[in-house]
């Protein structure tokens, strides 16, 4: 009886600071999908922007619904032989009392849900950017629902859920660098090696069309980013989740500072659009290695993402693939980079006693993190392709040439992202009930 009553005791209760803090992250990782949607809005042509914001808040919807019916169960349900989950009670998100706790932690199952929701999100549209100027969004979207229910969650399982393959072997990723990045990363390749390049690529001049956009929407990714990485802890008992958020901060500064630098000497200037690349590189590499780092080895991080991931985006004219706005770049490299290199800097102090090659733990961490990349890169890369080849050869995955070069918002949303229509002064005006004449429509289209 008295073993009983300690036991009792000891068991975790709800935690009303933990689950405050929990919902606000939740609320800040999905801040993130729509300062992504402005972030590669801002990246593409005008002709496109409507379309590269849909990609992103189209995940908004389908996502939810596919989590709430059975994505939660195969992410974070009972392992089913290390590849997937599953808990029937969780189907429809049923059989969930209001406080019961998540595993060991201090926060109801329904918030941890709700948490890693908002990362089955913004994957997706991760993949979005590669894409620009040439997919169907009707294609789009049902790529969404294929992938994140062949690929992002087995893998979410693979990496995080008790029994999962990577997580039995000791992988670290703390927030997503092998489960988000990397799994987005490979899956954009995958992609883009079935639907082939934009037309005029190369060619064709296709300079971002709003850089204060750009800058707009990976300020809104950094903010959202502080609750992506710090509340995957799930809480800050023991300081971990503070460690994570310094070191955010301090990796994407740093990773700012190292693209910078690369561009200045490679290219002669400081560039906006490489400023907000270059956080995002930080972020995406940090965001594995971040609760086992030190803040000196988040620095060491961050200046090595940034100027690898802006060497890495150049790789796409050297190789002739088209991603459009660097998602194999920075987000496949960056969270390689990241995921590796805690091999070499995990100082054994933060998260877990592991330890990297240069605080004395050799090499055995390394070849784990080179395990759980390798293993999520090749199923996504090749999963990806063959869901892509499968709408491509099926509904087909492309617009016409036609509808590409006149521009991809007119014909899949009937928009446009600016009315220059009153450009001018009162004589170039177009009434509002009056259809854009054809001169118009190429202005708006440009």
């Amino acid at each position: 009886m008295a073993q009983a009553i300690t036991l009792a005791a000891d068991a975790p209760t709800l935690s009303a600071a933990n689950t405050g803090f929990m919902l606000i992250c939740s609320a800040l990782v999905m801040l993130m999908t729509p300062g992504l949607a402005f972030f590669y809005g801002g990246m593409v042509r005008v002709k496109s922007t409507l379309n590269m914001l849909m990609m992103s808040f189209i995940s908004l919807g389908i996502v939810t619904i596919l989590w709430v019916l059975y994505g939660f169960s195969v992410a974070f349900g009972d392992d089913k032989g290390s590849l997937v989950g599953w808990n029937s009670d969780w189907v429809g998100l049923s059989n969930i009392g209001l406080t019961e706790l998540w595993g060991g932690t201090t926060i109801p199952l329904f918030v941890f849900a709700a948490f890693q929701l908002m990362f089955a999100i913004l994957t997706p549209a991760l993949i979005s950017g590669a894409l620009a100027d040439r997919v169907k969004f009707s294609a789009w979207a049902l790529f969404i629902t294929l992938w994140v229910s062949v690929v992002y969650f087995p893998v979410a399982h693979w990496v995080w859920g008790e029994g999962g393959w990577a997580f039995d072997l000791g992988v670290i990723d703390f927030a997503g660098g092998t489960a988000v990045h990397i799994n987005a990363g490979a899956a954009a390749l995958g992609v883009i090696l079935v639907i082939g390049k934009r037309i005029g690529f190369k060619k064709d001049p296709m300079r971002p069309h709003s850089l204060p956009l750009v800058m707009l929407g990976a300020g809104l990714l950094w903010f959202g980013w502080f609750g992506f990485n710090a509340g995957s802890w799930l809480g800050n008992d023991d300081g971990v989740g503070a460690l994570m958020f310094v070191n955010t901060q301090v990796a994407t500064g740093a990773a700012v500072l190292g693209w910078l630098a690369y561009e200045k000497i490679r290219h002669g200037a400081f560039t906006t659009l490489g400023a907000a690349s270059g956080a995002v590189s930080g972020l995406v590499a940090i965001t594995p290695a971040g609760g086992a780092v030190s803040p000196l080895g988040a620095i060491a991080i961050g200046v090595i993402a940034g100027v690898l991931c802006a060497m890495a985006v150049g790789l796409k004219y050297k190789f002739s693939y088209d991603d459009s706005l660097d998602v194999v770049g920075v987000h496949l490299v960056g969270g390689i980079i990241g995921s590796l290199l805690i091999g070499f800097f995990a100082t054994g102090k933060g998260q877990s006693d592991v330890e990297g090659l240069f605080y004395g733990g050799g090499l055995d961490q390394f070849w784990k993190q080179c395990a759980g990349v390798f293993g999520v890169l090749a199923y996504s890369l090749i999963a990806s392709a063959v869901l892509a080849l499968l709408i491509h050869k099926t509904i087909g995955m492309r617009v016409s040439e036609d509808e590409e070069v006149a521009g991809i918002d007119q014909a899949e949303h009937a928009e446009t992202a600016y009315d220059f229509s009153g450009a001018g002064g009162g004589a170039a005006r177009t009434p509002a009930s009056s259809p854009v004449a054809p001169a118009e429509s190429k202005k708006v289209d440009a």
